[in-house]
């Protein structure tokens, strides 16, 4: 029976073998899922796929793009505002 902590879906069950043949379960954590465009919805290139306790250790600039709505918008999408801003 797995600790109670695994007793989850955000765990992936991983079968490793031991060195002796002994067939062992290793749980992990999932993936979260790509992040995607406020506005279109098209997935945002640049920002890694990584769980919050690794993410949490990245510096800024590593977890999203260095530019205005950087990690909201995707590049066309961010132009487009710009020049709508720029505009009025």
């Amino acid at each position: 029976m797995p600790a109670p902590r695994h007793r989850t879906s955000r765990f992936r069950k991983l079968k490793k073998k031991a060195p002796g043949g002994r067939a062992l379960l290793h749980y992990k954590e999932r993936k979260p899922k790509v992040a995607h465009c406020a506005s279109c919805r098209t997935a945002l290139k640049g920002i890694p796929r990584l769980e919050m306790k690794k993410a949490r250790k990245l510096g800024k600039t590593k977890k999203r793009p260095e530019r205005a709505y950087g990690g909201m918008l995707c590049s066309k999408c961010s132009r487009r505002k710009l020049v709508e801003k720029a505009r009025a």
